[in-house]
């Protein structure tokens, strides 16, 4: 299965993105120093990969979103349980709650969305 991947600098580049899009390039430039501590040598390099790698577009200097935060955020954590627990869910769950307790509510909520998404 192929999955949407991003390394940790495009990642957080995109959150931005994600968060102002769509936003004029120049403004972006200036988010990107702020946020990122970036020059704008490597802002515009990143929005030219990431336009090139069908996340972005950049039209009229106006770079707005092709690929969803969240389409980005489901495949990121799809390979990561592939990758770390051979696809084990129960045990991605075992490890991230390490003995921890979790609060009544937030069990609630997670097994509401586990009983939407049983299947055979």
């Amino acid at each position: 299965m192929e999955y949407l991947k991003l390394c940790d600098s495009d990642y957080r580049f995109m959150m931005v993105v994600w968060e102002h899009a769509p936003v004029n390039s120049g403004t972006l430039v200036k988010l990107c120093n702020e946020v990122l501590g970036w020059k704008k040598s490597t802002t515009y390099t990143t929005i030219k990969k990431l336009s090139e790698k069908g996340y972005i577009k950049n039209e009229n200097a106006i770079v707005s979103v092709l690929i969803e935060k969240e389409c980005v955020q489901r495949d990121e954590s799809a390979y990561f349980v592939e990758r770390t627990f051979g696809g084990s869910l129960p045990q991605f769950l075992a490890a991230f709650l390490g003995g921890k307790k979790i609060p009544a509510k937030e069990a609630e909520k997670i097994k509401k969305l586990i009983d939407n998404h049983i299947g055979e």
